[in-house]
């Protein structure tokens, strides 16, 4: 029986001979086309090309029929290697490819970061009348690839190397499986990934807009229905953080270039950072992260062993450079908020608070209802700061933290930054995509650049350990996650409005107004809809917008003191006494559960 790392090494051989044959298609009709590269990735393929003209869809299924003519041809992959002389001979016409010739020529490293060889031997695949450099690997011939298993998906954009300043190319999505069953399964999971994107649900149930024209690129506007998600989200963390003995510390969005410099940021961090603005005559830098912030908090005077650990948490913005080309919607933007927190504590009790950190995290992320969970340990670097036993010290804290959780982890040798080990964890959603969110960051450089200390019990000066430590990460990126993981359908205790009252006429809406004022003295977030429309639309109206509950109210109603009771899920309780009613949610709510009835 295959296994799974078989199945998916042959997946990868699919893709990147499946992204070879679509080449061949798309020069075959746009023979001045200049090709780029064109990887095998998660789930499919995609090539680069510099071409004539936009693609169209139609373009798009030309290329398709024609690659199904290439694969029924049966060409076989055949590896040649050739000197760099020979492949630029072969490639004349094709400047990018060129470019990575020079590269390769010149003995830089390639994509993987594997040291080239002495003498340069660059390798091509070739089938039928095309060829591409390439060091595979392929299927044996064209014809072991399905036909029927193989979907052009969209085109986009893509700078050449990623550069704003390169040519932009046009980039060919596409996906490729073992048979048509799984090409099926994939292309209902994107259906349903489409469905939940939070972007579109973002504008159906009116959360938030990116204004980009007007405010700018990968910065958020919150709507009063996305203002009150994220309220709840942060209003529930900071209520457990208070819980578990966090100080909440506010601190600047600027600060000077001296505290960049000290931090290390402007050295390592630069292009990332926005642009200094001036005030005073001195230099003042957007900050990029909380960190330094913190430290100055601790700094502020002297400190005692008998008051660690600290535990210093905030919901700190910052603004971080990126490319135009990665922004996507919550996900990716340039202004998003932190829930950062920094434990500052004795080499002593280090083991015990990375134990209490994991629990915590564990727990948070868990209420929001991720319950599949994978934790990534990343081990010293070859490059570092910090001396080796600090390093082994947290390492063994990390991993038997890991052990006695229970938690499946992987263990990815050399990843740590240069500053210290860490674990991450990352969430699977409800398409079984993993996310990373939290994190658990020793720090060995900040502690030596601001020369914290705290004085221990032999009465003489420590330098303690610090572990940077975020929880959900960015607060717009998890909510984005949130979005798509719920579909929008929250569960009740965060869902912005948790209850629609509906009156059947124009003759109920004075009970509505009444009843709606019960349930918000109760705690509930309750809107009436006194639109002039038909009970249908209305209906409909709560179900898009996903709200938990819908009271529909009439004339029986009114007069029996009830209100007849439908849930988003199209469930129809029928009618009950509103006290009845109003121990529903609230049941539901206290066990932030994800079930409208318990």
């Amino acid at each position: 029986m295959e296994n799974q790392s078989d199945h998916e090494s042959r997946l990868h051989r699919i893709r990147h001979s499946a992204a070879h044959v679509m080449a061949q298609a798309v020069l075959e009709q746009f023979p001045e086309g200049k090709l780029g590269i064109g990887p095998p990735i998660q789930d499919g393929f995609y090539y680069d090309f510099d071409l004539p003209r936009p693609l169209t869809p139609a373009d798009l299924e030309t290329i398709k029929t024609r690659m199904q003519e290439i694969i029924q041809e049966d060409h076989p992959f055949e590896l040649q290697d050739v000197s760099p002389e020979e492949a630029r001979r072969l490639n004349a016409d094709q400047p990018y490819k060129l470019e990575l010739i020079d590269k390769l020529a010149a003995g830089e490293v390639d994509e993987d970061d594997e040291p080239m060889e002495e003498e340069v031997i660059i390798s091509t695949y070739r089938h039928g009348t095309f060829r591409d450099l390439c060091r595979g690997p392929h299927v044996a011939s064209t014809g072991e690839l399905d036909p029927d298993a193989i979907h052009l998906l969209s085109t986009a954009g893509a700078y050449w190397r990623g550069d704003e300043s390169r040519p932009m190319l046009q980039r060919i999505y596409g996906t490729a499986w073992e048979t048509p069953g799984e090409l099926q399964v994939h292309l209902e999971r994107l259906e349903e990934a489409r469905k939940r994107d939070h972007r579109r649900l973002g504008k159906q149930l009116e959360l938030f807009s990116l204004e980009p024209d007007l405010l700018g690129g990968g910065l958020v506007l919150w709507h009063p229905k996305g203002g009150m998600l994220r309220y709840l989200a942060e209003s529930f963390c900071k209520e457990e953080h208070i819980k578990a003995g966090y100080d909440l510390v506010y601190s600047p969005h600027i600060g000077r270039a001296a505290l960049w410099e000290t931090s290390g940021h402007l050295d390592f961090y630069r292009e990332s950072m926005y642009s200094p603005m001036d005030v005073d005559g001195q230099d003042y830098y957007v900050r990029p992260m909380n960190c330094p912030f913190h430290i100055l908090i601790y700094n502020s005077r002297r400190r005692s062993y008998r008051e660690l650990p600290l535990r210093l948490a905030e919901w700190g913005t910052v603004y971080r450079y990126e490319r135009p080309g990665v922004l996507h919607g919550l996900l990716r933007v340039r202004g998003f908020t932190q829930d950062d927190a920094h434990h500052i504590c004795s080499p002593e009790q280090m083991p015990e608070e990375i134990s209490f950190v994991l629990d915590f995290c564990l727990h948070i992320l868990r209420s929001f209802g991720f319950e599949d969970l994978t934790a990534y340990l990343s081990t010293m670097p070859e490059k570092r700061v910090g001396e080796k036993p600090q390093w082994d010290a947290a390492q063994i804290a990390l991993q038997e933290v890991l052990e006695k959780s229970g938690l499946e982890y992987k263990v990815d040798e050399g990843a740590g930054a240069f500053y210290g080990p860490k674990i991450d964890l990352n969430i699977r959603d409800a398409l079984n995509r993993e996310w990373q969110c939290s994190t658990i960051q020793f720090d060995f450089n900040l502690p030596e650049r601001f020369d914290m200390e705290y004085m221990g019990e032999d009465g003489q000066p420590h330098r303690p350990y610090m572990i940077h430590r975020a929880i959900l990460g960015s607060l717009e990126r998890f909510l984005g996650i949130l979005i798509e993981f719920y579909g929008g359908a929250f569960p009740v205790w965060l869902a912005p409005v948790q209850v629609v009252l509906i009156p059947i006429t124009d003759k109920q809406l004075n009970y509505c107004w009444e009843i709606s004022k019960k349930l918000k003295a109760a705690g509930l977030r309750v809107e009436v809809d006194d639109a002039r429309d038909r009970m249908g639309n209305k209906i409909r109206k709560a179900q898009e917008q996903k709200t938990p509950y819908m009271l529909i109210v009439g004339k029986r109603e009114v007069e029996a003191g009830a209100v007849s009771v439908r849930l988003r899920t199209g469930e129809d309780l029928k009618a009950r006494p509103v006290d009845e009613f109003l121990a529903m949610p609230q049941s539901v709510i206290e066990a932030r559960s994800k079930e409208l009835i318990l």
